[in-house]
This record gives C-alpha cells, structure tokens and sequence, in this order.
C-alpha cells in the first residue's frame, strides 16, 4: 500500500508540474501573440509610427504649398496692376527695350 500510495503521489506531482509548465507555456506563447499584434498589427506601434511620419510629410508639403500659392497670386496682382512690374519682366526676362535703347549681352568666360 504504501508503495501505491507514493506511486500515485509522485504522479500527482508530475502532473501539477507539467500542468504548470502547460500554463506557463501557454501564457508565453499567449503574450508573444499579443506584443506581436500590439506592435506590428493593423493599428499597432509601428503604424502609428509610419502614419505620424506620413502625417508630417504631408503637413509639412502643405505648408510649402500654402507659401508658393501665396507668392504665386502676389505675383498675377503684380501682373494684373502693376506696369512697372511688367516692363521689368519684359527687360529682364526677354531682353526687350524701348525705342532708341540698345541691350547688350554679357558673355561669361568658362572657368577652366
């Protein structure tokens, strides 16, 4: 009796063990799932990291935009209203005179 008594005894014990070792198992397993999903999945860390980034990137193009636009209708104000402004761009630009000016133009060396 006493032999079947430890047998079975070291049995339970064996088998606590390798429930436990199960649980923990499990539990591991579980938590790598979950830190896997949590970091990489549709709306984990790293997308969020990505679509922040993305985020800046667009504000940031936007801001530039939003500044050249406003260069750009200074410039169609200038044109529209100022003669002045017109005729510069005409010299400059297209090389063109008045009557009776003559334009040159500066031929640079190469610098070799």
């Amino acid at each position: 009796m006493r032999r079947s008594y430890r047998s079975k005894k070291s049995r339970n014990i064996n088998s606590n063990r390798f429930q436990q070792q199960l649980i923990r198992a499990i539990l591991v397993v579980g938590s790598l799932i979950l830190l896997i999903i949590f970091f990489f999945g549709d709306h984990g860390l790293y997308q969020l990291y990505q679509l922040r980034s993305e985020k800046a990137k667009i504000q940031s193009t936007i801001s530039f935009l939003r500044e050249k636009k406003q260069l750009l209708e200074e410039e169609k104000t200038k044109l529209n209203n100022d003669p002045k402004y017109i005729e510069q761009l005409a010299r400059e630009r297209y090389r063109m005179a008045k009557k009776g000016e003559k334009v040159f133009k500066v031929i640079e060396k190469d610098s070799k």
